[in-house]
């Protein structure tokens, strides 16, 4: 793997995006059981950049809008997760989303947690990372996965309290940022105290771009690179370096398959 790439640890793509502006590898993630197959296809026409992800997001977006996962949800993705588990890097994006406008009640609150222990379970015997959602549900998220046992686990687009981070950090998590940081500094002193050693770059396209209402595209991992390295007093190759480093790290077929190229 040639020095100075990118690797993007958390992203939903489409094929036209790929491998631009100097990105190694895209993690790429799902939110329902109908992405599945169209991931599996792209990390097939692509074996040398795209790696899949499987998960079943906390908020479930649907024609009436969206709501608060339930297990009925999950059950009829479970045997995608044997069927492709080969071929699987991690599984994400799953975790806790307690927004309040999305999830009002303690039972859904309960039922998010049922379909994420379901899912961490699945990691465990797979012996896969989780790429873990946690809006509004940064404390709870973190003290789920040490319940749980998860050693190997990325936290995308964290805005919890700087203390809560250090938990994970403790853990031994990884904490990834998107290019939304730089609309404003309200990450800055959270991205400051977390260790670079735990610290991944991730875009989240076609979300969480600098302009909000622009679509985010990978090669604007750069931008997050940059902020990191500004924030921290550091270099922009130093970043790059332990960031990938730190990706390949977590994310070990990853790592096995840009081996083999």
């Amino acid at each position: 793997m040639q020095k100075g790439w990118f690797i993007d640890c958390h992203c939903h793509l489409t094929a036209e995006e790929f491998r631009q502006a100097g990105v190694q590898a895209f993690v790429s993630v799902t939110e329902q059981q109908s992405e599945f197959e169209e991931v599996i296809d792209l990390a097939e026409r692509y074996p040398e950049s795209v790696m899949a992800c499987f998960g079943i997001h906390p908020i479930q977006g649907s024609a009436d809008g969206h709501r608060s996962v339930t297990v009925q949800d999950l059950e009829p993705a479970l045997p995608f997760f044997e069927k492709h588990k080969d071929k699987l890097v991690a599984i994400g994006e799953i975790g806790l989303d307690f927004t309040p406008w999305f999830v009002s009640t303690s039972q859904q609150r309960e039922e998010q947690q049922k379909v994420f222990a379901l899912q961490l379970d699945i990691a465990k015997q797979l012996d896969l990372p989780v790429n873990v959602h946690s809006r509004s549900a940064g404390r709870q998220a973190i003290a789920f996965l040490k319940e749980q046992g998860i050693q190997n686990a990325l936290l995308h687009n964290f805005a919890g309290r700087p203390s809560v981070a250090l938990e994970g950090v403790q853990a031994g998590f990884c904490f990834s940022f998107p290019p939304a940081v730089t609309r404003n500094d309200q990450r800055a002193k959270l991205i400051r105290q977390i260790p670079l050693e735990n610290i991944c770059l991730e875009t989240d396209s076609p979300s969480l771009g600098p302009k909000k209402e622009e679509r985010n595209e990978p090669e604007q991992i750069r931008i997050s690179c940059q902020y990191i390295a500004a924030v921290k007093g550091l270099s922009v190759e130093t970043v790059c370096e332990v960031t990938t480093h730190n990706a390949l790290k977590l994310f070990p077929k990853v790592h096995q398959r840009l081996k083999q190229q």
